[in-house]
Formats: C-alpha cells, sequence, structure tokens
C-alpha cells in the first residue's frame, strides 16, 4: 500500500483518488478551496441552480469505466443520464435555422441539405468521415495512452483531406482550410468554427485534426445529467469516500516536496504529509516543488488566452413545449468575431456584440422553482489576463448586448440574473485568467498537445485539464485513468 496524495479536488483529481484507492492505495485529497469539482461549479440562488463549468457530456462511457472500475455499478445507478434530442439547433445570420439530431449521421446530413441546399449535407457527412479517420488514428495514442517521452508522431496532422482537394498544391493545414476548400458553403463554416471555438482555440490556427471532434459528438452523441454536470461531481465525490479517500478541503499546498524523487507535500499552515507519489490536479505552472515547477504547459492555448462568459437566466414562467436544449446563435459577422477573439497585432482583443453564443435550456423541473425556468448563455471572450473584466458596468454591457442579440425574446421574462466573467472562474478555480483548457490535438508541430502526465521529479503526476489529453469532462476522466495506471498498484 502506497500512500498518494492527490492535489485538487476537481474531476480529475477525484476520479484519479477513487481509481487509486479502488487498487489499495492510501489516498489523501487536499483542495485548497471549501468544495470539490474544479471548473464544474454550480451557482444556487432562490430555488434556481445552474452549471458554472460544463453543461453537456460526450463520451459517458468514460465515467462507466470508472464507476464499474472503483464499485461495480453502473454510471445509470449513480446520476439519471439522457440523450439530447435534438443535439443542437443553429441559427445563422442570414436567419436560417435548422437542427441537428443527436447521434444521427443521416438525420445530420438530410437536414443540412434541407437548410442550406442539396449537396451540403453530403459535404458535411464527408467531413466527419474524415474526421472519423483521426479518431481511429489519434484514438489510443492521444486519449488512452500516456503522451510518450518522444511525441514527435502526434506532431503530424493525421487528417486526410479529399483527394481532389490534395491535388491542388498547398496542404490542408488548419480548420480554416477545411472549411474553404471541403465545404465551401458560409453555414457549414460556421458550424465547424463552432467546435474550435468552444474551446477557446482560433480555427484559422487549429490544426484540421480537431475534425475529430464533430466526428466524436455527432457519432456517439451529447448526454445531459438530471440535476446539471455537478450531479455527476457529487457522484463522483461519493465514489471517493466509498473509497476511503481522505479528503481534506481547505487544505492549499503550498510545496511538493523531494529532491531526487517525490517524499511528500507541504501544506500551507505549516503540515507536512509523507507521500510516495503525488498527484496534482492544478495548472503545472502553479505547481512549485523544491526544483521550482515541473513542467509548462506546451500547447498554443496560453493561459492569457480566451475564457467563458457565462449570463445566467432566472425566468419568469415554465419551459415551454418544444424548445430545444441548446441552441446555437452563431456569429453576425466570422471575421470580426475572430479578429476580435485572436487579434493579429498586440493589441488587447475587445469584443464582438454579436457573436457565437450557446443558449442552454434544459427540460429540467429540478433546476428552478415550480412554474419557472432557468437557462443560461455562454460566450467565448477574452480572458481576464488580457481583458479586465472587472471594470466598472463591463460585464453588464456586454450580457446585455448577448441578450439582445442572442435570446431577445426572454428579456421580458427575466425575474434576475447572475453574470460570470473569467475573473471569476479565475477567483474560483484558480485557472489563470480564467482559462479554459481545450483538448489536446495532433498536428502544428506539437503545439496543442498538453504536458504529460509523468513529471521529470519521480513519483509527481499531472491529471487533468492542464495535462495529458487536455480538457473536457471526458478527456479529464481519460486523464484520471491513464494517471493512475502510470501510479500503479501496490
Amino acid at each position: 500500500m502506497a500512500r498518494i496524495v492527490v492535489i485538487g479536488a476537481g474531476m480529475g483529481g477525484l476520479a484519479a483518488a477513487a481509481r487509486l484507492a479502488t487498487v489499495g492505495h492510501r489516498v489523501t485529497l487536499c483542495e485548497a478551496g471549501p468544495t470539490h469539482g474544479g471548473m464544474v461549479g454550480q451557482f444556487q440562488r432562490e430555488g434556481f441552480r445552474f452549471d458554472t463549468g460544463p453543461t453537456l457530456l460526450t463520451l459517458p462511457a468514460v465515467y462507466r469505466d470508472l464507476m464499474l472500475k472503483t464499485g461495480r455499478t453502473r454510471l445509470e445507478d449513480e446520476v439519471e443520464l439522457r440523450p439530447v434530442d435534438p443535439g443542437s439547433v443553429h441559427l445563422l445570420p442570414d436567419g436560417t435555422r435548422f437542427a441537428l439530431a443527436n447521434a444521427s449521421r443521416a438525420g445530420v446530413v438530410q437536414a443540412l441539405d434541407d437548410a442550406l441546399g442539396a449537396g451540403a449535407g453530403v459535404r458535411w457527412g464527408e467531413l466527419l468521415e474524415r474526421g472519423r479517420g483521426v479518431w481511429e488514428a489519434t484514438r489510443r495514442p492521444l486519449l488512452e495512452e500516456p503522451l510518450p517521452d518522444d511525441p514527435s508522431a502526434l506532431h503530424q496532422d493525421p487528417y486526410l483531406p479529399a483527394r481532389r482537394r490534395r491535388l491542388l498544391g498547398r496542404p490542408v493545414a488548419t480548420l480554416a482550410d477545411v472549411a474553404a476548400r471541403e465545404l465551401r458553403h458560409p453555414g457549414l463554416t460556421a458550424l465547424l468554427d463552432e467546435y474550435a471555438l468552444r474551446f477557446g482555440l482560433d480555427p484559422r490556427r487549429a490544426p484540421a485534426s480537431l475534425t475529430g471532434l464533430p466526428y466524436m459528438e455527432q457519432s456517439f452523441g451529447v448526454w445531459y445529467v438530471t440535476g446539471g454536470m455537478r450531479a455527476l461531481a457529487d457522484a463522483v465525490l461519493r465514489r471517493c469516500e466509498q473509497r476511503r479517500v481522505e479528503l481534506r478541503f481547505g487544505a492549499p499546498v503550498a510545496e511538493v516536496l523531494g529532491g531526487s524523487r517525490v517524499e511528500g507535500v507541504l501544506l500551507a499552515g505549516g503540515e507536512k504529509l509523507d507521500a510516495d507519489a503525488v498527484v496534482a490536479d492544478c495548472p503545472p505552472g502553479a505547481l512549485t516543488t523544491q526544483a521550482g515547477p515541473p513542467a509548462q504547459t506546451p500547447t498554443a492555448e496560453a493561459a492569457d488566452g480566451p475564457g467563458r462568459f457565462t449570463v445566467l437566466l432566472a425566468l419568469r414562467g415554465g419551459r415551454p413545449e418544444g424548445v430545444p436544449h441548446r441552441t446555437v446563435v452563431h456569429a453576425a459577422e466570422r471575421a470580426d468575431e475572430l479578429d476580435a477573439l485572436f487579434p493579429a497585432g498586440p493589441g488587447e482583443p475587445r469584443l464582438c456584440s454579436r457573436p457565437t453564443v450557446q443558449l442552454l435550456r434544459p427540460d429540467d423541473p429540478t433546476l428552478a422553482p415550480a412554474g419557472h425556468e432557468a437557462a443560461l448563455l455562454t460566450v467565448t471572450v477574452p480572458g481576464q489576463q488580457r481583458y479586465d473584466w472587472t471594470a466598472p458596468g463591463r460585464a453588464d454591457a456586454y450580457a446585455d448586448a448577448v441578450l439582445a442579440h442572442a435570446a431577445p425574446g426572454l428579456r421580458e421574462r427575466v425575474l434576475w440574473r447572475e453574470v460570470r466573467t473569467p475573473a471569476d472562474t479565475e477567483r474560483e478555480t484558480g485557472a489563470p485568467g480564467g482559462w479554459v483548457p481545450g483538448p489536446a490535438l495532433a498536428g502544428a508541430g506539437g503545439a496543442y498537445l498538453h504536458c504529460a502526465n509523468r513529471t521529470a521529479l519521480p513519483g509527481l503526476y499531472l491529471v487533468g485539464g492542464a495535462a495529458h489529453p487536455g480538457g473536457g469532462l471526458a478527456r479529464v476522466g481519460m486523464s484520471a485513468a491513464v494517471t493512475a495506471e502510470l501510479v500503479g498498484t501496490p
């Protein structure tokens, strides 16, 4: 039985702690804050509840595996999980509206043909097929296995463009190249761009391998947890308690101890905890060892990159019949949104007044008092390190603009609203600038890979969204599985 300290009670830390305790390790989890979940937070007021981080789940098999391996129960025994149908509704700047079925390639193709013209669905379907090639090429090395000591094989983009496009000379290198040369329709471009923007990535720079994300989502589906994603965090916390993980909240770690290998951790209050291994669920730059930071995140998504702006809406009156769970209102002008978020020069980013917005209206009566509705709007915006969200009136003014752009019909029903910015994310989670880590991606010379789970200091491991294989609930769960396997059994 080894003594293991896990730093951070985010989803990666919780899942790793449960896995390690299940195989016989003595695990102590130290969390600086008063509660668990990390990015998977929840805001409550006057009987309303809202997710403040992830809102939907892809690849639920990751958490099914966690529950089976740590307690021999099904995920569905712990939370109520249901598919979102339709998977999403999209509203384009010209007023075109279409609904995409959940986990139905044929349904998606037909909807796009009907809305955007004959051939549009076929082109999108062909793109998903090439995304399937990315998924198959990278699933094991990029998601299920540790980052190799020599990751150069993942520096190459596995995306294979259509043969007719390969013959034109210039390679299809970025997501924007894919849109321009293979989709050739502004509506399809907006649909593809949204997958990059939700993770704070610039489609003009992100590698073409990002096409694996729409393939994964539209093939395996999108799922909702009744009560919000906080219910999933609660379920993983319960599993830690059942496996007798020692949970210590309000216990920030000041330093990881050890010169040639890990010896333990020093808490901010001066207490020392001996350990044979330490698993850290935090940005590696925020982790201090006796030799300095163990690693720096090598991704192109620097911590001064984008974060999330969220408007929580407590609405008077119940949710009308037929309202979709997720509506994506696309930016009025693509170039304006991208230039605002990702300026080419050294200047400060600015806000796009009519950006891409995700409107979520879950059919979940547990989120609001009887006869009322909870809804939320999310937008990718500049992070706190490059844009001062604490300036008086700035956040409220932008909330007005976003609501007018994406959901003007809801304004008369608003009982109250809560506005949350990257500054709130930074304050509550410690993420620098409120940065939300994106997924690891192959290609671009390795610029979108995350730091390895095993560090140069023997016995110190990294887990969670800032580590391999990156952000998002599914990848964080995979990170925990990979890291637990690296630590090994007693």
